[in-house]
């Protein structure tokens, strides 16, 4: 190993003067082109030169002739490989409100195969939400199985698997039990509005109209720091474990993370989060990128008594440790976003100014501002949008989250039995030329950004005789294009520029009526790539830059230029589209202050 020079860890490399043949004096040289890191497996000559040839073919092709020359290992001894042989792959765990995937990409970014799994959505009282810890971890394990079993299938090895990333549902709160592991209380999930009385009761205290200018997100039942605070003043197991300085709270990100390592079986369990997941707590700065002493201290949090998640970038080939178990064991965790970053990163939106909306079980809008932190003045949420290390500035967003969106659709499906499917309530609503006058505000949750009306309740506006089936499922497809047209007139407000494109995933996004509205009632283009799964590839990208599947950004840039995208032009006469927009917002003044406890508890006592 004397004479070579090997450059802090980072996988890939592309020579800048390539000629064919590498020797050896022109590894000995810094600044050769020819760095490369001491990775994982590299640990002799032998090793590095395998891995040369490896990153060569990929990044630049295969060259008519590859020669090695240093010493006693001649030319003729490197194996010949065929292009089948250096392909290879990267794993996404997306993890979501509804459903577990394992989804498997390929290094141009196409979806091999998947798995996936839905699980039990809990709601044991009005405004109460949560998930089974275990059930989730282990709906994950059963991806991993299921989509490695179709991926052997198709003749690939468990060694093709480069890396796996994580991607998951954001600020819902898992809280167990540090020495033994044991889950303390179900996953409090995001939409959860049990915290409504700790938020009014904060919103009291001194300090309560800055800590957004340090944290970036306002007051509200959201984030995940007022769910563990309602987790430890009411609940006994959580509260001892507090008291006993073993309780250790984190978001779905850090409990699958802690599993997928062995939990509290190994010598030094993981317990590590992203800035991205970090960022939707209150507890992390959003320039510090760490806890804030000043924003704990707010919350009355005693951080000598909670085990928190160690916070770090997106993308790192060490910080998340390794699978344990399973069909996957040994392969590096490298790259972990919240699914809204994900799907961000996902769509490729690399730069300032470039924004996507996913329409999933709620609809999360979020807006590219660069490398500085914009805290808005107009009801959004500044967070970070990815930090993806080696050097790289970490990304910031303004961000519109709508609490309901295909969990509207899934409103009408299973509890009023509208249809049978989503694509049946699709059809549905495609039956009628228009709502009928009708408009839903569907506010299960409280209303999210750019509201912030925690006692609004869903309420359906407008209906007559005429109103039929159809109208309410087309109002409901409607209300999330009508709050998403909100969030972009804030963000223009905040940001001081109109969007012209929006680019769209999600599982509504599939609605060629959902997003006609959308154009119609926002008058811009939406843009809807062929490849929707943009939150997992998102993950995947994560995970692929921290191990040498993609070496830089600009590598990722033509994933989605496929055959396939879908525009969407506004068609709708604008003074149409302003009249029907300012009949939403009428409804939604008329949803406010639904939620009255005071009113609530004189009923109870008569």
């Amino acid at each position: 190993m004397d004479g070579l020079h090997f450059s802090p860890y980072d996988p890939t490399f592309r020579p800048r003067n390539f000629s064919g043949v590498i020797d050896a004096e022109s590894l000995k040289t810094p600044g050769s082109g020819l760095d490369i890191a001491v990775g994982p497996g590299i640990v002799s000559l032998e090793d590095y030169v395998a891995a040369s040839e490896r990153h060569l073919r990929h990044t630049l092709g295969e060259p008519e002739s590859l020669e090695v020359a240093h010493g006693e290992h001649p030319a003729e001894e490197v194996a010949e490989t065929t292009d089948d042989e250096h392909e290879c792959f990267v794993g996404s765990i997306d993890q979501g409100t509804t459903s577990s995937r394992f989804i498997i990409f390929n290094g141009e970014g196409t979806l091999i195969t998947s798995h996936q799994i839905e699980f039990d959505n809990l709601y044991p009282q009005p405004g109460w939400h949560e998930h089974d810890p275990i059930e989730l971890f282990t709906s994950v394990e059963e991806c991993i199985e299921g989509a490695m079993q179709k991926f052997g299938d198709l003749g690939h090895s468990r060694a093709k698997i480069r890396s796996i990333g994580i991607t998951n549902q954001r600020e819902t709160t898992v809280v167990w039990d540090k020495n033994t592991g044991e889950p303390l209380y179900n996953a409090v999930v995001w939409p959860d509005t049990r915290t409504g009385a700790i938020v009014r009761d904060l919103k009291t205290r001194d300090g309560a109209d800055t800590i957004i200018e340090l944290c970036g997100l306002p007051l509200s039942t959201y984030p995940s720091s007022v769910k563990l605070l309602w987790l430890i003043e009411n609940v006994e197991a959580v509260k001892q474990a507090y008291e006993e300085s073993r309780l250790a709270f984190g978001t779905v990100d850090s409990w699958l993370i802690y599993k997928l390592n062995g939990g509290a079986q190994t010598k030094n369990p993981v317990h590590v989060t992203d800035s991205t997941n970090a960022s939707r707590t209150m507890f992390m700065n959003l320039r510090t990128l760490q806890y804030d002493n000043t924003l704990l201290k707010f919350f009355g949090i005693d951080r000598t008594k909670v085990h928190l998640p160690k916070i770090v970038p997106s993308s790192d080939a060490e910080c998340f440790g390794k699978v344990a178990a399973g069909a996957l064991a040994g392969a590096p965790i490298a790259g972990c976003l919240g699914d809204q970053s994900a799907a961000l990163v996902g769509q490729c939106a690399f730069n300032p100014g470039q924004a996507k909306n996913t329409y999933g079980t709620g609809c999360f809008l979020l807006y590219n501002v660069g490398t500085e932190p914009v805290i808005s003045q107009s009801g959004l949420l500044a967070t970070v949008a990815y930090d993806l290390g080696h050097g790289r500035k970490p990304v910031y967003a303004l961000e519109g989250s709508i609490a309901v969106a295909g969990a509207g659709v899934k409103f009408l499906t299973n509890n009023l039995g509208f249809a049978e499917t989503s694509s049946g309530l699709t059809d549905l609503a495609e039956s009628v030329e228009d709502n009928g006058g009708v408009f839903f505000v569907t506010a299960f949750s409280g209303l999210f950004a750019p509201y912030w009306i925690d006692d609004a309740k869903g309420t359906l506006f407008g209906m007559t005789q005429h109103t039929n089936k159809g109208h309410i499922a087309r109002a409901t497809l409607e209300a999330t294009c009508y709050q998403t047209k909100a969030i972009l007139d804030a963000m223009e407000k905040d940001s001081g520029k109109k969007l012209e494109r929006l680019a769209v995933d999600g599982g509504l996004s599939n609605s060629d009526l959902c997003m006609q509205t959308q154009a119609d009632v926002s008058g811009i283009t939406v843009d809807r790539p062929a490849m929707r799964e943009t939150t997992a590839l998102g993950a995947a990208i994560a995970a692929g830059l921290a191990t040498g599947v993609w070496r830089e950004l600009e590598d990722l840039r033509g994933v989605h230029d496929v055959t396939g995208r879908s525009k969407f032009e506004p068609r709708m006469e604008r003074k149409k589209a302003q009249k029907l927009f300012k009949k939403w917002e009428q409804a939604v003044e008329m949803s406010r202050g639904w939620v009255n406890e005071h009113l609530e508890e004189d009923e109870e006592e008569e």
